[in-house]
């Protein structure tokens, strides 16, 4: 298990549907200043042009802040950016394929969306799984919340680090916390914020003070 991966508390995600691709790289700073420690590029209508483009944006940002750097949906581009590894979705392709593709080294991450779905995941070995969404969320309209009482128990099926995701804000950061959630994931709650910064730091303390 990568150990910076295993120590990571707090993952973010570069959307472009909240994200202009110019801006990018500043985003991605701020986030980084402020504690994000696994930065994720998510382009669902970019072109495979457009994505490689941003990420060469991103990359020498995230490599100076010393965190981990991931594509979403597009393994293969992970060796021609230099990216750390890739996140892949349940429909996508195997853990094994999409390793295949991103490089034998490369991080790779599943989403899972139930109990079912993570104990399947144990037989592909991801480096990582994504687990919501626990609330609705704008980024993924069609999918259930499948709220905060599974959980716990997703963290005890697998070995590997079960990052939540889906809806949190700061008003339900400590909901999902106190039901026992180790890490998490944040899109709109850090990318729509007045300062990226600011709300990416209050976000790890309150995850840091309930690690401690």
């Amino acid at each position: 298990m990568n150990p910076f991966l295993a120590s990571s508390l707090l993952y973010g995600i570069l959307d472009t549907g909240y994200v202009a691709s110019e801006n990018m790289a500043t985003m991605g700073r701020q986030l980084l200043q402020g504690g994000i420690q696994i930065l994720q590029l998510r382009a669902k209508k970019s072109s495979e042009e457009e994505i490689v483009a941003m990420a060469q944006q991103i990359l020498p940002v995230v490599r100076a802040a010393g965190g981990i750097f991931l594509i979403n949906d597009h393994p293969h581009l992970v060796p021609i950016v230099g990216a750390d590894g890739a996140h892949i979705g349940q429909d996508d392709m195997t853990v094994g394929e999409a390793r295949r593709l991103a490089g034998e080294k490369a991080i790779i991450g599943l989403s899972t969306h139930s109990l079912e779905q993570v104990e399947r995941a144990l037989s592909q070995q991801p480096d990582y799984i994504g687990f919501g969404p626990l609330f609705v969320t704008p980024t993924k309209p069609d999918y259930k919340a499948i709220g905060l009482s599974d959980i716990v128990k997703a963290q005890t099926i697998v070995p590997f680090p079960v990052f939540c995701i889906g809806g949190m804000t700061e008003k339900t950061l400590p909901q999902v916390v106190a039901a026992g959630a180790c890490r998490v994931v944040l899109v709109s709650a850090l990318l729509t914020a007045k300062d990226p910064c600011v709300k990416a730091r209050e976000f790890l303390e309150m995850l840091q003070a309930h690690s401690n």
